[in-house]
C-alpha cells in the first residue's frame, strides 16, 4: 500500500526442550522494537507466538495460529506440551502470556473463522478475520478435468494421507490419488507406501515428494478435483489454490478452514471422517466428470468473488 514502509522481523523459535520454549518467550518479550537505528517504527504487526509478546505501543495482531499443543491439540496425542515434565504449568504460562498479549493489543484479525474460534473458546477473545491471498494467484489456471485427484500436502498424520489411502481400497472405481509434498520423515512416507501396498492400492497412487511452485501449478490444472482432508486446518492455502486452478475440493466436515471455503455438492465435497463415505465421494466424480467441470467452475467464481486480495489484508490490518 502506497505510503507505507514493511520490514519483516523474524527471531528463532524452538519449542523444546521445555526451559528453551521457556527462554523463546522471554526473548520476544525483552526484544525492543520502538525504534530501529534512530527511526521510530509506528506500528508491530506480529502474526506467532511467542513475537506477539513484544513490547510496542501500537501492537495488532494477525494471528495464523496460537502454540496449538498448548490448546486444542493438548489431549490429541500430538502435543509436545503434554509431554514435557512440567507440561499443565508450561501451558498456563503460554495461555497467561497470549491473554495479556491480546489485551494489549489495538486490534486482533486472524486468517480463518476456524482460528478465532479458536481464540474464542480458550482465550474468550473476539477477532476479526483477514484471508491471506496465495502467493502468486495471477499464475494458477485451469486444464481438462484428468485422470487423478490431486492432493498437495506435506505429509503427516494431521493431513491424513493415510485416510485417503484406506478410502481407496473402498472404492470400486479405478480412482487414482496424486500425493505431492514432503514427508515428515522417510520413516512415516515408508509406512504410508507399505499400508497402500498391503490394501492393494499402490498401483493407483502417486508419491512426487516436492515439487516446484510451477509443477505443482500444473498438477492443479489437470486434476479431477483436489483432496485436502486435514485435522482441523488453520486455513490451508491448498483450498483456494485448487480454486483458483477451477478445480473443487473434497475435504472433510472437521477440516477446519477448508470448510469455510466448500460448499457441498457446489464447490466440491464436504464428507465425514470416515473412509466408505470417503470413497463413495470419489467414486461418483470418477463416474462424471461433468460433475468435476461444473463443481470447478462454481469454485472459481467463488473465490473470485470474496474479495481475496492484499488490499482487503492491509486495510484491514492498518
Amino acid at each position: 500500500m502506497a505510503g507505507h514502509r514493511a520490514e519483516i522481523v523474524t527471531i528463532p523459535f524452538k519449542w523444546y526442550p521445555q526451559q528453551t520454549l521457556i527462554d523463546s518467550m522471554l526473548s520476544a518479550r525483552l526484544l525492543d522494537l520502538d525504534s530501529f537505528n534512530g527511526v521510530t517504527i509506528d506500528k508491530v504487526i506480529a502474526l506467532k507466538f511467542p513475537l506477539w509478546l513484544v513490547r510496542h505501543p501500537s501492537l495488532s495482531l494477525w494471528v495464523l495460529h496460537q502454540h496449538r499443543t498448548a490448546y486444542d491439540l493438548w489431549d490429541s496425542g500430538f502435543s509436545d506440551v503434554a509431554g514435557m515434565p512440567d507440561g499443565p504449568a508450561v501451558r498456563e504460562m503460554i495461555r497467561h502470556a497470549d491473554n495479556e498479549a491480546f489485551e494489549r493489543a489495538e486490534s486482533i484479525h486472524t486468517i480463518s473463522r476456524t482460528v478465532s474460534a479458536r481464540l474464542l473458546a480458550h482465550n474468550a477473545t473476539e477477532s476479526g478475520v483477514l484471508y491471506p491471498p496465495p502467493r502468486d494467484m495471477e499464475a494458477f489456471f485451469g486444464g481438462e478435468y484428468g485422470d487423478y485427484f490431486f492432493f498437495p500436502s506435506r505429509i503427516t498424520p494431521l493431513k491424513r494421507q493415510s485416510l485417503v489411502l484406506e478410502a481407496l481400497a473402498h472404492t470400486r472405481e479405478p480412482v487414482r490419488v496424486v500425493f505431492a509434498g514432503e514427508a515428515d520423515s522417510p520413516e512415516y512416507l515408508a509406512t504410508l507406501q507399505a499400508r497402500a501396498a498391503e490394501l492393494g492400492v499402490d498401483a493407483r497412487v502417486e508419491w512426487l515428494g516436492r515439487v516446484t511452485e510451477e509443477r505443482k501449478r500444473e498438477l492443479y490444472a489437470g486434476a479431477r478435483m483436489v483432496i485436502f482432508p486435514p485435522v482441523d486446518e488453520d486455513y490451508g492455502y491448498i483450498t483456494p489454490e485448487a480454486m483458483l486452478s477451477s478445480r473443487a475440493v473434497v475435504t472433510l466436515e472437521d477440516a477446519g478452514g477448508p470448510t469455510e471455503f466448500v460448499s457441498h455438492d457446489h464447490t466440491g465435497l464436504v464428507l465425514p471422517a470416515d473412509a466408505e463415505a470417503i470413497a463413495a465421494g470419489l467414486d461418483g466424480v470418477w463416474r462424471d466428470r461433468s460433475r468435476a467441470r461444473q463443481m470447478g467452475r462454481a469454485a472459481r467464481d467463488y473465490i473470485d468473488g470474496i474479495g481475496l486480495n492484499w488490499d482487503t489484508v492491509l486495510q484491514g490490518l492498518l
